[in-house]
């Protein structure tokens, strides 16, 4: 950090302190050289995520989206908007945390289901049927088959069993 006097780069700090509700230091530092005071701040940098959609547009990461999109799927469910507002903070944080800086919908789609599944196979199917765009009632059994699948851990004769439609009487 330079001196904005003297252009000086050494200085000490005088005192630190939290700003901006915890989002930031305050430091007053001293010139070394020509005793000049000044305040600095740091701040976390947030580089924007941007989403690319199917149809190959961009835009950027906007968290209110997918957790809308999670509490419509868990309507009813009895799954606390919190639980909901925690996973979108988690997916948040990974998409941060990646040197890529553009990320499909697709990809997010996908970040979303994982957490569902653990969480609500209800919310699961809901959030799938939209997401991937479910056209009729085969596309609902092989994602339950699927699940199934995929959460049977014991091999018994029931692990094997099919989701069949059934018919309607009339």
């Amino acid at each position: 950090m330079r001196c904005p006097v003297c252009q000086c780069p050494d200085n000490r700090v005088l005192e630190s302190r939290s700003a901006e509700s915890g989002h930031s230091v305050r430091r007053r530092r001293e010139c070394l050289e020509c005793t000049h005071r000044f305040t600095t701040y740091e701040r976390i940098e947030f580089v924007p995520i941007v989403v690319v959609k199917r149809s190959g547009d961009r835009e950027s990461f906007d968290r209110s989206k997918v957790l809308r999109g999670m509490v419509r799927a868990c309507e009813k469910t009895g799954i606390l908007t919190m639980q909901l507002e925690n996973i979108v903070d988690e997916i948040e944080a990974e998409l941060q945390q990646r040197a890529v800086r553009e990320v499909s919908s697709s990809e997010i789609g996908e970040l979303v289901l994982s957490h569902l599944r653990t969480l609500n196979e209800v919310a699961y199917i809901r959030f799938a049927s939209v997401y991937k765009q479910f056209r009729g009632i085969r596309d609902f059994v092989e994602t339950l088959n699927h699940l199934k699948e995929s959460t049977q851990t014991a091999d018994t004769p029931d692990s094997r069993m099919a989701v069949v439609p059934m018919g309607i009487a009339r």
